[in-house]
Parts: structure tokens; C-alpha cells; sequence
């Protein structure tokens, strides 16, 4: 542990350049007295290090010189996939590794890559969570992480618009889709997908699985999600928007904007029809609501029907 913190902190001091006791202890979460000590092993191994007290001082390596110690540990290389994600990184638990694993390759680029990477991290950033919506509680994340690295067994009580189920499961792979992580997992004879949210009780066993030779993650959940949008979005409705309604019925979903897209001409009134794959339930009635009164549903007169009565229900509760 000692000695991977001594690396760390030479990759940082070469990266960064001057830093202080306070400093390097709030990034390794140990004390200034600690930090202190690491200095000075590191300078009995013959690491050119000096540090000047007082107002502005700090650590700092000796100018030009550099180390090529970027040797990747196994979970600093796990986690090579989730550089330039720490907020996802950090939820699964690899946070940490993610940032060695990232400071090392920068220390191996020419110059240091510390201009790099400031230049990168001031001009780029990801935001993978929806607006107006905070993170998920997500107490199994890195625990079910380290269960599709491993590849072994989880057990596991999960909570679904069909009641509460125990599962065991072989965890096949995680997504993150819109700020929300999703376990793509075996289990009842099939693959399925779990959101990590709705699992309330989760057991990480020892007891290691055969990953299916011919599963790959991105093809099988993309190939999923255009499954499931297929049969949610079942039903082909008529519509009428006028102006107004156009365009916020283009910015709920792509399916609205598709729909705007493809419209007829304008009537007289401005109103123009369209067609669109709509969710035939109430939450695709309450979509429709939502628009207001920019926009009528012609057919089917099922889906038609059921947004008039839920209408009329919101009539009578503010009557």
C-alpha cells in the first residue's frame, strides 16, 4: 500500500509540479505527518526531492527530472475504460484506480502531459445525469462491479413493477444510460436487464459462472433497447399540433420530433397532422397531456379516449 502511494506520489509531483503536505494528504486521504515521511523515503531512494516552507511553499521535484516507473497495477488496468468518467468511475467503486491509471499514462506522454490534460479537462467535460434529476443511492454498485469483473454468482432481492423477486444471477455486464446503471445478467433461463436502483438486498458469492462465448455488451443492448422500443411504442397514432405544439412535441422525445419531421402541410389554422409510434397506456396518454392543448389525438379512438378520460379526471380534481 506504502509503496504504491510513493509512485502515486511521484506521478503527481511530475504532473503537477509544486505541491504541499496538505495537498498530497487530501488527495491520499492520510495525514500531513504521513505525507512527510513518504518525502522523505522517497529521497532516501534517491528521488531528487526538495521542499521550501512557509507562504507558497511545497513540494517539488528537481527541474527535468522524470521517472518512467508507469508500470499499470491489474485494477489500475480494469479501470483504463473509465478514464475521463470519475463521476461513474467513483460509483463503482474505482475511482481511485481510474485516477493512477490516468496519471501514469500522462507521465509516459512527452512533456509530462500535464499541459494536456489541463488544456483537455478545460474544454471538455461529461455530464452523464439527465436535467433536473440527481444520482441514484447506489450502495451495490461497486460490489456488483467487482462481481462482472470476477464473473461470479450474485444473489440478489430485486424490486420490479411485478412485486419483489429473489434472483441469482451471473452478471454479464453494467450500463450507464442517461445518469442510471442497468446489470445485464442471466438468469431464469435468459438474459434480462436489472436496474441497480430497484435492488434492495444484494449477496456477492464465490461461486464463479462461464461467461456465454458469444455475448458482447454494446451489441446485445443495443440490439435490446431497439426490442423494447418496439414493442413499448406499439401503437401508430393520428395527431393534430398547431405551431406551438410542433415544436414542444419535437423536444419531448426523437419519436415527437420524427413525427413533426413527416407532418403534413399546414392547415389554415396553422395545425398540421402527423402520425407517431406512441406507448398506448396511461403513461403515453400522460405524455400526450402534457403538451397541453396544442396538440389532439384523432386516433385510435382507444388511446384517444383514454388521455379524454384522464382529462377529465384532472378536471374534476381542480374543479
Amino acid at each position: 500500500m506504502r509503496a504504491s502511494r510513493l509512485l502515486s506520489i511521484l506521478m503527481l509531483l511530475q504532473l503537477r509540479g509544486r505541491l504541499t503536505a496538505a495537498d498530497l494528504a487530501a488527495e491520499f486521504e492520510v495525514s500531513e505527518r504521513t505525507i512527510y515521511r513518504d518525502i522523505d523515503a522517497l529521497s532516501a531512494a534517491g528521488v531528487p526531492v526538495y521542499g521550501d516552507r512557509g507562504p507558497g511553499g511545497g513540494f517539488e521535484l528537481l527541474d527535468g527530472y522524470r521517472t518512467r516507473l508507469t508500470g499499470l497495477s491489474a485494477g489500475e488496468a480494469e479501470a483504463m475504460a473509465m478514464i475521463g468518467l470519475p463521476g461513474p468511475a467513483a460509483e463503482l467503486g474505482i475511482g481511485a484506480a481510474t485516477s493512477a491509471a490516468r496519471n501514469k499514462l500522462l507521465v509516459a506522454l512527452p512533456g509530462g502531459g500535464g499541459a494536456l490534460a489541463d488544456r483537455m479537462a478545460a474544454r471538455f467535460h461529461l455530464d452523464a445525469v439527465d436535467w433536473y434529476r440527481g444520482g441514484e443511492a447506489l450502495p451495490h454498485l461497486p460490489a456488483i462491479a467487482r462481481a462482472v469483473l470476477d464473473g461470479r454468482l450474485l444473489s440478489m432481492r430485486y424490486e420490479s413493477w411485478q412485486g419483489v423477486r429473489d434472483w441469482t444471477v451471473e452478471p454479464l455486464g453494467l450500463v450507464l444510460k442517461a445518469g442510471i446503471w442497468y446489470l445485464a445478467a442471466r438468469g431464469g433461463g435468459k438474459i434480462r436487464i436489472f436496474r441497480i436502483a430497484n435492488i434492495d438486498d444484494l449477496v456477492a458469492g464465490d461461486t464463479p459462472f462461464e461467461r456465454p462465448a458469444d455475448f458482447h455488451l454494446s451489441s446485445w443492448w443495443q440490439a435490446e433497447q431497439a426490442r423494447f422500443e418496439a414493442e413499448l411504442f406499439a401503437t401508430r397514432a393520428t395527431l393534430r399540433a398547431s405551431p406551438d405544439g410542433c415544436k414542444r412535441l419535437a423536444a419531448q422525445s426523437p419519436r415527437g420530433a420524427e413525427a413533426v419531421a413527416g407532418a403534413g402541410v399546414s392547415a389554415a389554422d396553422g395545425w398540421r397532422e402527423m402520425t407517431m409510434q406512441v406507448e398506448d397506456s396511461d403513461h403515453g396518454a400522460r405524455d400526450m397531456l402534457a403538451l397541453g392543448a396544442e396538440v389532439e389525438v384523432l386516433a385510435p379512438e382507444s388511446f384517444r379516449c383514454r388521455i379524454s378520460a384522464l382529462a377529465s379526471a384532472i378536471a374534476v380534481r381542480h374543479g
